[in-house]
């Protein structure tokens, strides 16, 4: 018998364009296996998503760019389909602040955790979170805010290089313009050039003290913020494996119990009165034994079906489950379980379905395989596109002997950005 109300529609929300975005098809998933309709508003065009058992319909997302207005406009149209109140789940950051946004007028329509308004906004803003920390004095790498290219490559030298550089509000960073959301600067010039982009990018450039990646020091915390304010349902864990090495999104995560980081969480929810379900990345310092808070995501972590529990409760469960006003079963914490994304790790997810070891695949599930049959497919046809895209820029001859020498570009090697690009780092990367 299932644990949740199979009465009351769940419906997601992804404005990015990411085709391979796993953690929405877990949330599929998660829910539609304990029976509750499933709704996704994404895009649908080459994702694997829409072919789960679990999935209800597929519903056209805003377009991209789109203001609230245009925002409101699809979520009442869903909500006019669907035909009664649907607990609503935003997968990233764009779709949280939006639904944020729209709380007053989305509550008629929609199950909503209630919270001070502009909160997701902040915490996910990148400077508003080194302000956060600051004043709840919960570690955070320095961070400089430069108001021109002089004090952007003065920021270099004080800070000492390489140095992160973020764009505040990475979920306004248009497609297609080359920029990251996070890359690591060397040296004064390419954070001066980085900076003359800031009107290009939307928000304002910060440029942070490097913090080395390396063996268990890249950790994460998943969590549900109930009405109470405690946080349930959820875990800690730390990144065996990243895409790319050392800078990006989990590959390989494993559920590793560390109070140190629950009680940072529980503390950033009772003082913000923070309410739903966060993912917060961590660093390790470990000269200083001190894990500095580098990502506040106001919405489910891809990776947030490596803690489900052995009562089969996860974050995006307990959502539903408190927003329907049902019981939260108790703890059953699984530690040592393991989650693996198969594209980003193809060997490990081969050993793991080898050895039958437990390890939950991102993709592949035997009670819902097409998923992964259609990942397996596409993913290949993206990956041979790129490839050849680099043989191509590689093998044809540049004319540069006439043209002016211009300085480093940082953003040009690796487009990505919040919005469409399944190879984007977190902040928490580089």
């Amino acid at each position: 018998m299932s644990i949740l109300d199979p009465s009351v529609p769940a419906v997601l929300l992804r404005i990015d364009r990411n085709p391979f975005h796993h953690g929405t098809l877990g949330a599929v998933r998660s829910l539609g296996r304990g029976g509750v309709e499933v709704h996704v508003v994404a895009e649908s065009a080459a994702s694997p998503v829409p072919r789960s058992r679990y999935l209800c319909r597929m519903h056209l997302p805003p377009p991209p760019g789109a203001n609230l207005s245009a925002v409101a406009a699809v979520l009442r149209r869903v909500a006019a389909r669907v035909a009664r109140p649907a607990v609503l789940v935003p997968m990233d950051d764009a779709g949280a602040i939006a639904v944020s946004r729209l709380y007053r007028d989305l509550t008629e329509l929609y199950l909503l955790p209630s919270q001070p308004g502009a909160l997701p906004e902040r915490v996910a803003d990148k400077g508003e979170l080194a302000e956060v920390c600051r004043a709840l004095d919960i570690p955070h790498p320095v961070t400089l805010v430069p108001e021109s290219p002089a004090q952007a490559a003065a920021a270099v030298w004080q800070l000492g290089a390489p140095v992160v550089a973020k764009w505040s509000r990475p979920w306004l960073v248009p497609t297609g313009t080359g920029l990251r959301s996070t890359v690591l600067v060397r040296s004064a010039a390419e954070a001066e050039a980085l900076y003359r982009r800031t009107a290009e990018a939307g928000s304002p450039l910060l440029l942070q003290a490097y913090l080395a990646p390396g063996p268990r020091r890249d950790w994460f915390f998943h969590g549900y913020a109930d009405r109470t304010g405690a946080v349930l349902g959820g875990g800690s864990g730390w990144k065996q494996r990243a895409w790319p090495p050392g800078a990006g999104l989990t590959a390989v995560g494993r559920w590793v119990p560390n109070p140190r980081l629950h009680a940072t969480a529980q503390s950033l929810v009772r003082v913000l009165g923070y309410r739903g379900v966060l993912d917060l990345d961590f660093r390790l310092d470990p000269a200083t034994d001190t894990y500095h808070l580098l990502d506040f995501n106001p919405r489910p972590g891809a990776q947030f079906r490596l803690f489900t529990d052995g009562q089969g409760l996860d974050v995006v469960r307990a959502l539903h489950l408190d927003l329907t006003h049902r019981p939260l079963p108790g703890p059953a914490p699984l530690p040592g379980r393991r989650y693996v994304v198969e594209n980003y790790a193809p060997l490990t997810a081969l050993a793991a379905l080898t050895r039958g070891d437990g390890a939950e695949l991102a993709w592949y599930a035997a009670d819902d395989p097409v998923p992964g049959r259609v990942m397996a497919r596409l993913w290949t046809r993206h990956a041979v596109r790129r490839l050849t895209a680099r043989l191509r820029d590689r093998l044809t001859p540049r004319r540069t002997a006439h043209r002016p020498a211009r300085g480093p570009d940082p953003c040009a090697a690796h487009p990505a950005d919040l919005r469409g690009n399944p190879h984007d780092t977190k902040a928490s990367s580089c």
